[in-house]
């Protein structure tokens, strides 16, 4: 009688932990910086938009699969890493007109949550740091896919798009905007791979 019992206590410890979820605890990912873009538009004189890339960007954050809370999101971006695709523009994107990554080498995003819409959307706040600005910003973001990855690190890995947009006026760069030569109005999108952290 006494085994039995302790059977049954054993099993329904089990099935409580299995329907709370108290086994997928939060844990911590990393952003894979040989699968995550950040890009960007601008408006050029009304023409057309401008793209621009920044190829180093490096972040963290905690994430619970079964309750969806989102923490500690801590992002980093090489203002130095951002490419145009034309050497001339690229120097003068670089310089005090515009990112000045002399004086502020960094772009960082800081959020400690988010808000859930749905079991893949919702939208985190957050905030965004540009020359030294700090304003509030809210990303929209998609979890495309959240499973171990096939091959190489074999880790579990989220695939995320996100989206925004800011006026870059906000943060102090205003070249160009009362002329309408540059847009103010900068529309950025992320697509990035998060893998679970060891």
């Amino acid at each position: 009688m006494e085994k039995k019992m302790r059977l049954y206590l054993s099993t329904a410890i089990i099935a409580i932990s299995l329907g709370t979820g108290a086994i997928a605890a939060p844990a911590q990912y990393e952003l894979d910086p040989e699968h995550t873009t950040v890009f960007f538009t601008v408006d050029h004189i009304g023409y057309a938009g401008t793209l621009g890339v920044f190829g180093s960007v490096e972040g963290t954050f905690t994430y619970d699969m079964d309750t969806q809370d989102l923490s500690d999101v801590k992002v980093s971006i090489d203002a130095k890493s951002v490419n145009t695709f034309n050497k001339a523009r690229d120097g003068h994107v670089k310089k005090a007109d515009f990112l000045n990554v002399r004086k502020h080498p960094k772009i960082t995003f800081v959020a400690s949550g988010g808000k859930a819409a749905s079991k893949t959307s919702g939208t985190v706040t957050g905030d965004l740091t540009i020359l030294g600005n700090t304003r509030p910003v809210t990303l929209n973001v998609k979890l495309n896919k959240a499973a171990p990855y096939p091959f190489g690190h074999k880790r579990f890995v989220l695939g995320l798009s996100m989206d925004t947009a800011i006026d870059r006026s906000d943060f102090g760069m205003s070249y160009g905007v009362a002329n309408g030569l540059v847009g103010d109005t900068v529309y950025i999108t992320i697509e990035a791979e998060a893998m679970q952290m060891k």
